[in-house]
């Protein structure tokens, strides 16, 4: 395994904007990416398999719930440190940067936000140290853009809920120890449950003959019949607006997130450009080459201020939820091009796992449609400023 010598982008000096604390939190994130994930991932990905050793080492990292108060085991970081432990991990890999996302966003946000204290108290420490992984359970066969379509519904039985339905393409299904899954009641209202590995007629099936995200697994969630006791419901918020408000946190940490996944692309493009040789010359020296890593850096350097600003925004309480989708969508998208022009640059070694450019860019196909694909979040921004839904 070569070295991971990465270098991150800084073109407008954007370190200055950010605490000292901010820094440290970042700084420690990717020397453990670079000494823990960088070696290993292209075999694990290689073969389709998540790297349950890291877990550790994310928790230890604070990549687990970063925001969450420190009494419930949180580092009780802002939203800026949060986003910024998200770029570092899927600067290594998006599949590992999902599972933190998820625990982080989809399993801890919700019961800190809208679970009670003796939820709070029972996961949330349990969560953010690695001993339970969770996953979060909204899309269905057929209901992805359209959640409010599930069929997943719990009955009241007096001393119990009785849980029927499906979820699939759901990070961290196979070894979560808990699932927060979103159903309907009998009134049709939509709520959250907290589900736990070992309950009658709760199984985990894996998702098989991925070609993006190997390192991250994925699974279903079936509910055949499933007793979930009356305190495992999520009291304090109900309603599409319960599980939208966790996507706001994980869109969040996917745009700094992808900027990670660009910088590496970039990093390693610039690196080849000054080592290959062609016609005498290295490639870097010649015009479109150039373009090439000029359009990157100047991508990186604008996804950098939005996401910065979006984490004030964030930390003050006001971004929106059109905020966040204009930069989920934005840097997504630019990670794509940004893999795509440094595949290009390395010509044939670009599709080998040598490098981790083809690795990104697979991965960054399921980025740009998971959380709300790239369609989506056109058509909330759309919605945003003309007034006018064009869902339907």
């Amino acid at each position: 395994m070569k070295p991971d010598l990465f270098q991150a982008p800084d073109y407008y000096n954007l370190d200055e904007l950010l605490t000292e604390e901010h820094k440290m939190v970042r700084d420690a994130a990717r020397e453990w990416v670079k000494r823990e994930v960088s070696p290993i991932i292209e075999e694990y990905a290689q073969k389709a398999e998540f790297p349950k050793q890291i877990i550790k080492g994310l928790a230890d990292i604070g990549a687990f719930g970063p925001y969450i108060p420190e009494q419930y085991g949180g580092a009780g970081l802002d939203q800026i440190s949060y986003g910024l432990i998200m770029q570092e991990i899927e600067r290594g890999d998006s599949g590992v940067r999902s599972t933190a996302s998820v625990q982080s966003s989809l399993v801890m946000y919700p019961i800190w936000k809208y679970g009670s204290e003796e939820q709070r108290v029972k996961y949330l420490p349990k969560l953010a140290s690695g001993e339970f992984m969770g996953c979060f359970g909204l899309t269905e066969p057929d209901h992805g853009s359209n959640p409010g379509g599930m069929i997943t519904n719990f009955k009241d039985k007096g001393d119990h809920y009785l849980l029927n339905g499906a979820k699939m393409w759901i990070s961290n299904a196979p070894f979560a120890d808990i699932a927060v899954v979103w159903a309907k009641d009998e009134s049709g209202r939509i709520h959250g449950l907290i589900v736990e590995r070992g309950m009658e007629g709760f199984t985990t099936p894996e998702t098989h003959n991925k070609w993006s995200l190997r390192a991250s697994a994925t699974g279903e969630l079936i509910f055949d019949n499933v007793k979930v006791p009356k305190e495992n419901l999520l009291p304090n918020k109900s309603g599409l607006g319960a599980p939208l408000g966790c996507l706001d946190s994980a869109r969040y940490g996917i745009a700094w997130g992808a900027i990670g996944a660009a910088m590496d692309c970039y990093d390693t493009a610039l690196r080849y450009s000054k080592e290959r040789i062609q016609f005498d010359k290295p490639i870097g020296a010649t015009q479109l080459q150039q373009k090439k890593l000029a359009e990157m850096i100047t991508e990186i350097t604008k996804a950098q201020l939005l996401t910065w600003r979006l984490g004030v925004l964030r930390n003050e309480g006001k971004a929106t939820t059109a905020q966040i989708s204009m930069a989920k969508r934005n840097n997504v998208d630019m990670a794509l091009t940004i893999a795509r022009d440094a595949r290009q640059m390395l010509g044939g070694m670009g599709i080998t796992g040598e490098y981790s450019i083809m690795r990104h860019m697979m991965n960054l196909e399921s980025v740009v449609t998971y959380e709300g694909t790239h369609d989506i979040h056109l058509l909330i921004t759309g919605m945003d400023v003309t007034g006018f839904a064009a869902f339907k």
